[in-house]
């Protein structure tokens, strides 16, 4: 039977799985994330501290043209195989300068026709990088979208510790950009959440990039646990208004799966069978990062610090129930062209390296979701 090729919502003729009747008929959707590293447009905002990226410091036109056509290139391809030939129909982005730099991505020439449509804030993070939310419109329609904001302080139980290497990482803080040495808030991006109606079906999604590892990963562990309790809460209160609500939570966590605020933060589950409630949350990368892959790499080790996960509702709890969307399979896109092929870096993710644009320090992640057409 012959695949149709349409532009997003086609149907298709496959086994989900070996228990499936191969004659059945499903939907099939791609929902991916990306850490587009530092997509920066070449003015400078007074605002912000994108200095870096402007001509005087050899971010040309002409560079940043180019990082949209690397972006490009990967959006259009991520997430298709020989049954799945469209681009994702939702994509979470973070490390992105403004609204502007979304626009110019969807209207490049490779991606114009996919009819992606932006959702965005600015956040208050004084680097200038927000998270965003890319859609085909034709596909999915948002029905509300706010920005969540994310309140973290410096430590004062550990600021009282002394030692050099703390006194040091108290230097390291209080010189970032974005802390305030008045309030003692560190500035981090927003968590952003876009409800709408996926083909007729309402799913919940919320894109995050947690702070850093700034100042070292046991110091500033805190925050990131804070931004996973903040992502519990957003899904806590969905839940509450709607007890069956579909919920997906995508982003650069700048933590793996095992860290304390995935686990204890969000509660995510390394088994489906360990879901038993509608808040419950399925993490399908950690299982990949427990079989050793990744989506960046420091010093030589990798980690998966890029995961989508999804509640529950998307987790078919018999063989043949897939009537309304559910979760299929995962992956981490990282194909050959975006990997450095020489030198000391070797293997990683092709990054921006010395004003030449590359493609992304991360990899990019993303999960098929499926329904059968009757």
């Amino acid at each position: 039977m012959k695949i149709k090729n349409c532009i997003t919502a086609f149907v298709v003729i496959f086994a989900i799985n070996q228990n499936l009747a191969q004659d059945k008929k499903f939907k099939v959707h791609t929902v991916a994330f990306y850490n587009v590293e530092n997509l920066f447009d070449t003015i400078n905002d007074p605002d912000t501290y994108d200095e870096e990226y402007t001509p005087v410091n050899g971010w040309t036109k002409k560079n940043y043209e180019k990082k949209l056509d690397n972006l490009s290139r990967v959006l259009i391809e991520l997430g298709t195989s020989d049954m799945q030939k469209n681009s994702p129909v939702i994509i979470g982005v973070c490390e992105v300068e403004n609204r502007r730099v979304l626009e110019d991505l969807v209207k490049h020439p490779r991606l114009i026709d996919k009819g992606y449509k932006v959702v965005h804030f600015d956040s208050p993070d004084k680097r200038g990088i927000d998270v965003g939310f890319l859609y085909q419109e034709k596909y999915f329609q948002p029905t509300s979208y706010i920005n969540v904001p994310l309140y973290v302080y410096q430590n004062e139980e550990t600021k009282t510790k002394k030692s050099k290497k703390t006194d040091d990482q108290d230097e390291e803080i209080e010189n970032n950009k974005n802390y305030d040495t008045k309030t003692k808030r560190i500035y981090t991006r927003d968590q952003l959440l876009v409800t709408g109606m996926l083909d007729g079906e309402e799913i919940n999604v919320i894109v995050n990039h947690w702070p850093s590892r700034s100042g070292g990963e046991k110091r500033s562990s805190p925050y990131r646990e804070a931004a996973g309790r903040l992502n519990r809460k957003i899904m806590d209160s969905l839940i509450k208004i709607n007890p069956n609500a579909k919920m997906i939570t995508m982003g650069d966590l700048n933590d793996g799966t095992y860290n304390k605020s995935v686990k204890e933060g969000i509660g995510a589950k390394l088994k489906k069978e360990e879901l038993k409630k509608p808040a419950d949350i399925f993490n399908p990368f950690e299982q990949m990062a427990k079989d050793g892959h990744a989506t960046l790499f420091y010093r030589d080790s990798g980690d998966i610090f890029d995961q989508i996960m999804i509640s529950e509702q998307f987790i078919s709890k018999d063989k043949n129930d897939y009537g309304s969307f559910k979760y299929w399979k995962a992956g981490i896109y990282n194909k050959p062209f975006l990997i450095q092929r020489t030198g000391q870096y070797k293997g990683y993710p092709l990054r921006n390296q010395n004003n030449v644009p590359g493609f992304s320090d991360h990899f990019p992640v993303y999960i098929y979701l499926v329904k059968e057409v009757r």
